[in-house]
């Protein structure tokens, strides 16, 4: 049961670090950078665009949680008790690339520019990146534990 606990207090921790990153990520893209850099305008389209705190942006939103929940669980039972960098970068990526390949495969039929479903890709990887970054603390910390393999 313990094992149990300490899964579920990664998994929400992850969870609030990826909700919270897709709330920054997409502020920055609709307000900022859509309107400063030449090629990532397509994100003014209403297809590409997320109407910050709108009904769209809240299933995002949670799909990303969702995802974050999932990321947490799992990354815990991928490092363990080693440290291996190949093993966290290797989780990091699985998690990244098939939630920033979905939507490119998505956003592809909706624009023929690639950049801006780069970015969204790359901030995908990003996400993921930064809540094994602070589950890594987390853990360092002793507030988490890692997981006793036997």
């Amino acid at each position: 049961m313990t094992e149990r606990l300490e899964s579920v207090k990664a998994a929400i921790l992850s969870a609030f670090c990826l909700a919270l990153m897709f709330s920054f990520t997409t502020f920055a893209n609709n307000q900022l950078f859509a309107k400063s850099f030449l090629g990532i305008e397509p994100l003014e389209q209403k297809q590409l665009r997320i109407d910050f705190l709108g009904s769209h942006w809240w299933i995002s939103a949670g799909i990303a949680a969702f995802s974050g929940f999932l990321f947490g669980i799992t990354y815990r039972y991928i490092i363990r008790t080693n440290n291996n960098q190949q093993l966290k970068s290797g989780g990091i990526m699985a998690f990244g690339l098939v939630r920033g390949l979905a939507q490119v495969d998505v956003g592809i039929r909706y624009t023929s520019n690639i950049v801006p479903l780069v970015v969204v890709a790359g901030e995908s990887i990003l996400w993921f990146g930064l809540a094994a970054l602070i589950l890594d603390l987390f853990m360092q910390l002793g507030w988490i534990q890692r997981f006793e393999s036997n």
